[in-house]
């Protein structure tokens, strides 16, 4: 057990990171402080409201508000008087323009609050960020610091899944601290003292190291579901099955099953930038052809989407002119609201595009996906967008999806077509039921 006392937190952004860490944090039994530029989002949370959809999060809110040990501000002048520990948690989104991080939100956030700071205090980077940043910061925010040197900085990766951010936060597979001082390493082990009690391994490591552990990562995971997914065109050409070939590679110790499922790709706000900005900062550093096997991971997972509209097409007799089109899923995955870089709107747009009438139907993202394609027609139910419809075409594999009754859905369609772009359909229930089924890598 840590014998440093408890630090009191401040969260700088209440996006989807900030907003789950800060409440965890405060249902952990600590003071916690989250700050924001967007009041609107500030109240909204002190009101107990959470501003995204993430299962479980909005109960965790109430909980942490009744103890009294949460509450949100905008002023950052009460964040420096009050933190001991300050984490960075604003977003660090792909440039306009190029493949880099937008490193903006994190450097402003740490200049702004710098002023402020005057005494000893640890700031605390989570954001995702290029390796190299937090050296960049340290001097930041200790050449703007009353305190000066006082104050340290440190890197403490996050591995959040979205849909599963709670269990993440407070029961993690693993904790990185990237640390310049004993010192610091102290405060973030007070910090984390009952995740850390209850037996989470944690790897104590330099700056640099816990800057590239997130990216590394996410890169992982994604060469692991394009290199499925290139399987899967090498079946569609051979007649080949991607689902039993995966299945055969799962068994090997060596490779496992997890992210070994073919179908439309990885979306969302994180592995796509990621991975682009990844390659970017490696060719700034000389490097650039250690990590240029990414480009094909982009590239491959990019094709998928436009297989999937392939797929459609040839089921709409070759061509999408006038076809109505059921499209289930808006949301990058399952049990999140989030659109960004969403396969799934990414097909609804280029069926669109093809003259296809597309009507969507997502459980939670639907709000989002009108914002950010008001063009696009959408449904209150699975029903109702697959009503008339001569293909449906599952685009988000929420569990609604896959238990759908096959022949309820028969009576509202006018063409018995379903392209399952996440193979997370029966594809015999369905051919039983009278459907032609196709999904990527399987036979037609």
């Amino acid at each position: 057990m840590t014998t440093t006392p408890k630090p009191r937190i401040t969260v700088l952004g209440t996006g989807y990171l900030g907003a789950t860490h800060a409440i965890c944090m405060a249902v952990l039994g600590y003071d916690v402080l989250g700050v924001d530029t967007d009041r609107a989002k500030i109240e909204a949370l002190s009101r107990g409201e959470v501003p995204f959809f993430e299962p479980g999060l909005p109960e965790m809110l109430r909980k942490a508000l009744d103890t009294g040990n949460l509450s949100f501000t905008t002023d950052l002048a009460a964040a420096g008087d009050f933190g001991d520990v300050h984490f960075v948690c604003v977003g660090t989104p792909q440039l306009r323009g190029s493949a880099g991080a937008d490193l903006t939100y994190v450097e402003g956030v740490v200049r702004d609050l710098a002023p402020h700071l005057r005494r000893r205090c640890l700031v605390v980077g989570k954001s995702t960020v290029p390796v190299g940043t937090a050296s960049r910061l340290t001097r930041l925010v200790q050449d703007n610091s009353p305190a000066g040197t006082e104050v340290e900085l440190a890197w403490n990766p996050e591995f959040l899944r979205e849909g599963y951010a709670v269990a993440d936060t407070l029961e993690p597979d693993r904790m990185v601290f990237g640390v310049s001082s004993a010192w610091a390493e102290e405060q973030l082990r007070a910090v984390f003292a009952p995740v850390l009690d209850a037996g989470t391994p944690v790897v104590t490591t330099d700056l640099a190291t816990a800057e590239l552990v997130k990216v590394a990562a996410n890169a992982f995971l994604a060469t692991k579901i394009s290199y499925i997914n290139a399987m899967a065109e090498v079946c569609e050409v051979t007649g080949a099955d991607v689902q039993d070939l995966a299945r055969s590679l799962a068994y090997d110790s060596r490779i496992g099953g997890r992210f070994l499922h073919p179908g439309l790709g990885f979306g969302g706000g994180c592995l796509p930038k990621d991975i682009r900005a990844f390659v970017h900062r490696a060719e700034e550093l000389g490097v650039g052809r250690s990590v240029a096997f990414l480009r094909q991971v982009d590239a491959i997972n990019n094709r998928r989407r436009a297989r999937t509209v392939d797929l459609v097409r040839e089921q709409a007799g070759g061509s999408l002119a006038g076809v109505r089109v059921c499209c289930l899923g808006a949301a990058f995955k399952p049990n999140s609201d989030d659109i960004r870089d969403a396969p799934a709107l990414d097909v609804a747009r280029m069926l669109k595009e093809e003259g296809a009438v597309v009507a969507v139907y997502d459980p939670e993202a639907m709000d989002n996906a009108r914002r950010a394609y008001p063009d696009l027609e959408y449904a209150d139910s699975v029903m109702e967008a697959a009503s008339g419809a001569g293909v449906v075409v599952l685009l988000t594999e929420w569990d609604q999806f896959r238990s759908i009754d096959p022949a309820a859905l028969a009576g509202v369609v006018d063409g018995r077509s379903v392209v399952d772009g996440r193979h997370a359909l029966d594809a015999q229930t369905w051919r039983e039921a009278g459907w032609t089924y196709r999904a990527l890598g399987r036979a037609g």
